[in-house]
């Protein structure tokens, strides 16, 4: 009688501990919900206690990262071109060019940044800073271990240093011989490094949540921003794009709630930020044009008076890479990542007077297999060739001004495993190549 007596009244226990707990469940999802949608009619103490009890799980697993260690996991290896030459040349051609290739080595398994003479595509300096010393001194904490760390889009200065950073990292800089030399971690910076006019670097990056995005009490939303620095790393302008298009009245005073709603918290993806030089009929000195890769728009925007002054969508989903290319043309790379008719990237080019895109050596890079779902980018020459960079598998390509296929670059290891390559570039200024020639000559370095 008396196990049937506690039977029952365990049974009992259990089921309206189920009915309390399901009751606790909806309350406190329903407190949440009003908290997210900034209707907060539920008392403040009892929205700050189901907020705070939210937070455990993530709080765990980031605590269990770091008391675990970093991710020690290496970049993948890539396989769509194991089966090529690291480097093959199928037409001869002189060019007084540089190349700065940041590339992962997964012989050395780190990431490392070459300098390459495209005269005759040897290699003249290496950078490659100590990555664990650098660590020691960046107040975020960052999980961005040396054996997958990447140079991301270096720019090279006219003294021989590096300003680069590893992607949603701080920012730093090198010396020609590695040598650290500062270190910008005030926020989070990634994608591309752009010289402007005056000789400051435009850079993407994250800020704490800006007013419309702050507003509604959004957590881990990726707020992206440009960010201008001087040559020392010192912060010197920073703007949220959702302000900048909420304030040009392009989305509306809710649109970070509205996407917090549709599950989006990286609605922007700014991946480049290209300065005008000089004015021409189109856009002033000063001016820039951002890609914003989630909304598949290119904005023209002028920081001076806070205008966007073209807002550019069309013919090309999730591009990279916007480069000014003419007094009235830009072109942009196009990750073609529409839901039909995707099967290869494209390099664009948009025309001011006519608002017309053409594609550019689009049969060749057809014929090439040429696609990147993520990243890539493209150069054209100032005698109209055409390099292109093909991240997701770790390969260049080189076309002459004729659509002729001039060379092809795999980034493998010396034991044969392929890379990512993370944004390369070129120089064609020819007394900026001759001094930095003079730099590599004149300097021996012992790291």
């Amino acid at each position: 009688m008396e196990k049937f007596l506690f039977k029952k009244i365990s049974v009992w226990i259990v089921g309206l501990l189920i009915i309390f707990f399901v009751i606790l469940l909806i309350f406190s999802s329903g407190v949440l919900r009003d908290s997210y949608l900034g209707i907060n009619k539920s008392p403040k103490l009892i929205r700050d206690i189901f907020l705070t009890l939210s937070e455990i799980p993530k709080n765990i697993y980031h605590t269990s990262k770091h008391l675990i260690g970093f991710n020690i996991n290496t970049p993948p290896k890539l396989q769509k071109h194991t089966q090529k030459k690291k480097f093959e040349k199928f037409i001869s051609n002189k060019r007084n060019a540089l190349l700065i290739l940041p590339r992962y080595d997964h012989g050395l398994k780190r990431s490392i940044i070459e300098i390459v003479d495209l005269n005759n595509f040897e290699v003249i300096h290496t950078y490659k800073h100590d990555i664990s010393v650098m660590h020691t001194q960046v107040k975020l904490t960052i999980d961005d271990a040396p054996i997958r760390f990447e140079y991301r889009h270096p720019l090279l200065l006219e003294d021989g240093s590096i300003v680069s950073d590893s992607d949603y990292t701080p920012e730093f800089k090198i010396d020609f011989c590695s040598n650290l030399v500062w270190i910008n971690d005030e926020g989070i910076f990634h994608h591309s490094k752009m010289l402007d006019h005056e000789g400051n670097i435009w850079i993407p990056g994250q800020i704490k949540l800006s007013k419309y995005v702050k507003k509604f009490k959004i957590n881990e939303f990726f707020d992206d921003a440009i960010i201008k620095i001087d040559p020392g790393g010192k912060i010197l302008y920073s703007k949220s794009i959702i302000e900048i298009l909420i304030e040009n009245k392009i989305l509306p005073n809710n649109f970070a709630l509205n996407s917090y709603l549709s599950n989006e918290k990286d609605p922007i993806h700014l991946n480049d930020i290209e300065p005008a030089f000089t004015d021409s009929k189109h856009w002033k000195k000063g001016d820039l044009f951002l890609s914003i890769r989630d909304q598949s728009a290119i904005i023209h925007y002028r920081p001076s008076s806070n205008k966007v002054i073209n807002y550019i969508t069309g013919p090309f989903a999730w591009q990279h890479d916007v480069d000014i290319i003419s007094n009235k043309e830009i072109s942009l790379f196009n990750n073609n990542n529409f839901i039909v008719d995707n099967k290869y990237s494209e390099v664009m080019i948009y025309n001011f007077e006519t608002n017309k895109f053409k594609k550019l050596f689009n049969k060749q890079l057809q014929k090439e297999n040429f696609k990147t779902y993520t990243q890539g980018l493209s150069h054209i020459f100032k005698d109209g060739s055409l390099m292109v960079e093909e991240q997701n598998h770790g390969r260049l390509l080189l076309f002459n001004n004729k659509g002729e296929k001039e060379w092809e670059f795999v980034n493998k290891s010396d034991d044969g495993d392929i890379g990512f390559i993370s944004w390369s570039r070129i120089i064609e200024d020819d007394l900026f190549i001759e001094n930095y020639k003079g730099i590599v000559k004149s300097n021996k370095c012992t790291n």
